[in-house]
């Protein structure tokens, strides 16, 4: 068996590529690049499952990074288990084919439960005081102690929030260095998620995010040439490029001004009641799920969805096959931005009225994706509320905006400029674009050959 490593460098595209990548500039040179025909939606999740199942979202259900459970009556986003792809992975297929074969993930998702040989995924601890402390779970369990005696804790609040950046790429590329060193896995997955950050706030606009290409290139650099010093074969791909947009669209106040959604009030703040709703909007970067109640509610709202500016395509199911994201998980509509916009969650009307969760990093609560998370309000805040927090107060870190025009930067569609379209460096030449369905079968072929 051949020994690869695969590093997901997100939001990696032909639009960044340029003079503050010389080492990607040379490791191309080298090699090959290919883009990536884009799955939709264009999302981390999906994207990387259909790469590791070979199968569409209609087939493993992994629909977004978050989806509407119709049984729990809950809008959920960025869950961890397994369980909820449908489609065999590719270490399942390959430990077929050699029960030799070992997997390491370091940082893909859907990676607890998963059956691979190590692995490592973010999982804060959230205690009993309210506090939450950076942690991450791990294959096998002993790994985790391993990786935080020698490089310290996982870097959680580097990993996402407004101090998101290199140092939680540079702490997960360590770790796969430890795993590779102690394990040699056969297949080694990798997940650099340094420029999603810049890139959805300044949007790829090489200038303004100089410094973040400077220091992912670097890591590359060091990454890679260490992987190659151990004859593992090097693959460099992304699930999606990221494009500029300036026209952020609030679906859920519009579903709320036809008096199609449900609020609650708690504490005079208002929270979206999805369950008692006959439609609302669960937003997905540049894509949307909307859930309807009736065929009457959904035949009335796609006339209203059709009509919002910044609304490209509205999907029923049928339409829905032909993107090969038919499934029983997705929206009753599937809604598409135009390639300038992205879709909100916000449901209320009046900011007074933001639910406390608005104003916080909080992916888990919130009823959509919030790249606004990203930005804070004042620093002196964010500093004045810690303090409160080390001295032993319960202080709530309310230091979010709630001004979606500060994004500069989305994903998820798949009509976009090739500049945009995700990309896979190698050794190999493909014909045409990459399918993302192939991705799997080139890597088993590659460890197999």
């Amino acid at each position: 068996m051949k020994r690869i490593v695969v590093i997901d460098v997100v939001g990696l595209s032909a639009s960044v590529i340029g003079q503050y990548t010389p080492f990607l500039e040379k490791f191309i040179q080298k090699n090959k690049l290919n883009k990536i025909k884009p799955v939709l939606p264009a999302l981390t999740t999906s994207a990387q499952t259909t790469y590791l199942t070979g199968a569409y979202p209609a087939k493993h259900g992994i629909v977004g990074n978050g989806w509407y459970d119709h049984t729990d009556s809950e809008i959920k986003f960025w869950k961890q288990s397994n369980k909820l792809v449908q489609a065999e992975n590719i270490w399942t297929t390959a430990k077929k084919i050699n029960n030799q074969f070992t997997c390491a993930q370091m940082f893909w998702w859907y990676n607890m439960y998963n059956d691979v040989d190590f692995s490592a995924t973010p999982r804060p601890n959230y205690l009993a005081d309210g506090r939450k402390i950076p942690d991450f779970y791990s294959y096998p369990n002993s790994l985790r102690d391993e990786l935080i005696e020698k490089l310290g804790a996982f870097p959680l609040f580097n990993f996402w929030g407004p101090n998101a950046g290199i140092v939680s790429s540079e702490w997960i590329a360590n770790a796969a260095m430890y795993v590779e060193e102690k394990h040699s896995p056969t297949l080694n997955l990798i997940y650099l998620p340094q420029l999603d950050y810049c890139l959805q706030k300044f949007g790829p606009d090489q200038e303004k995010i100089k410094k973040e290409l400077s220091e992912i290139d670097n890591l590359l650099e060091k990454l890679v040439g260490y992987f190659e010093s151990r004859s593992v074969e090097v693959v460099l791909l992304s699930e999606y490029g990221i494009a500029p947009v300036n026209k952020p669209v609030h679906l859920n106040r519009v579903l709320r001004k036809e008096g199609l959604l449900a609020i609650r009030v708690e504490r005079g703040l208002e929270l979206l009641d999805a369950g008692a709703s006959d439609a609302f909007s669960v937003s997905d970067h540049q894509v949307a799920h909307i859930y309807c109640k009736t065929e009457e509610i959904k035949q009335r709202v796609k006339k209203i969805i059709e009509k919002i500016p910044g609304v490209n395509k509205v999907l029923d199911r049928e339409e829905q096959k032909a993107y090969q994201v038919d499934h029983e998980r997705t929206g009753d509509l599937l809604v598409l931005a135009d390639r300038d916009a992205w879709f909100t969650y916000y449901f209320w009307l009046d900011d007074n009225k933001a639910p406390d969760y608005a104003r916080m990093v909080d992916i888990h609560k919130k009823p959509g994706y919030d790249p606004v998370e990203m930005f804070m309000t004042s620093k002196s805040r964010a500093i004045y509320k810690l303090l409160l927090k080390k001295i032993g107060f319960r202080a709530v870190l309310d230091i979010t905006p709630l001004d979606a025009n500060l994004v500069k930067g989305s994903h998820g569609i798949v009509d976009v400029d090739e500049a945009y379209y995700p990309i896979l460096i190698g050794k190999d030449d493909f014909e045409g674009f990459v399918d993302p369905t192939s991705v799997k079968q080139y890597l088993l072929d590659k460890i197999f050959e």
